[in-house]
């Protein structure tokens, strides 16, 4: 039986596989899109998968503009929807 992490995306708590990304986490949850853009609040999801485009920011721990294709998750992570650009906390 393998280990199991915790984690909150949008205030839910999930369990996480060890080396799990963040977009992983978030389309086994049946989740398309968790950004919207600046301007028209269009969202947007995975599109590239490998950390060359930046249609999958998320928000972990406070901090905006992570890539969640690149971003494994860790024990305890902070997830949530980044709506258009934001400052850090």
């Amino acid at each position: 039986m393998s280990e199991r992490l915790t984690a909150r995306i949008d205030g839910r708590e999930v369990a996480v596989t060890p080396g799990e990304t963040v977009a992983a986490v978030l389309l086994r949850q049946g989740r398309r899109s968790w950004r919207t853009t600046r301007g028209a609040g269009r969202p947007r999801g995975v599109f590239c998968g490998i950390g060359v485009c930046f249609d999958c920011l998320v928000v972990v721990n406070g901090v905006p503009d992570v890539r969640a294709c690149r971003r494994r998750v860790a024990e305890g992570d902070d997830i949530r929807v980044q709506h258009g650009a934001e400052l850090p906390r």
